[in-house]
């Protein structure tokens, strides 16, 4: 079964149209769905599966149990590293999601780092990532890590605080 990572920024709680209709296309090629547990475009996205019905989603999250899982689905935690704060909390859940998809789709406000952290990792690894910007009204495939420098060309800050959240391992992906 193919799997999409679903993900997005917290700050987004409406879906773009052409997601929405992305979404729908998933569910009906019954492809497996990873997505996180976060408020915004997470438990949004979540809220979409769950009206479908829709069973082949698994949702990821670091604390005690998930925070969103609006289809009651299989949860699975993925322990923070000893010591985690704040976005370290849930990097490890984003990295595993990242691992196990075939594909990612992102919704990004356009500024946040966790979710354009969270395009890299896929870029890195050879997996495509449908990215709908919605500050600009855009919407865009990563491919590649050159894809995702020119994804940021217009957002040198939020590079600079991607590049502040990475491992010394995926800062040596970026300058491959």
């Amino acid at each position: 079964m193919t799997m999409i990572f679903l993900g997005g920024s917290r700050d987004i709680f409406e879906l773009p149209v052409p997601a929405i209709e992305r979404i729908g296309a998933i569910v009906a090629a019954e492809h497996g769905v990873l997505i996180g547990d976060a408020p915004g475009a997470d438990a949004e996205m979540q809220g979409l599966l769950a009206g479908y019905n829709y069973e082949h989603v698994g949702v990821f999250h670091a604390g005690a149990e998930p925070r969103n899982n609006l289809g009651d689905w299989a949860a699975y935690r993925i322990s923070p590293s000893n010591g985690a704060k704040g976005f370290a909390v849930h990097a490890a859940k984003d990295r595993e999601m990242t691992r196990r998809a075939d594909f990612g789709l992102m919704v990004w406000d356009g500024a946040s780092p966790g979710t354009c952290l969270n395009i890299l990792h896929l870029a890195a690894i050879g997996r495509r990532c449908v990215v709908y910007d919605t500050m600009r009204g855009t919407a865009g495939t990563v491919h590649t890590i050159p894809d995702w420098r020119a994804m940021l060309h217009h957002a040198p800050d939020v590079r600079r605080e991607v590049e502040a959240r990475m491992t010394a391992d995926e800062r040596f992906a970026l300058l491959g």
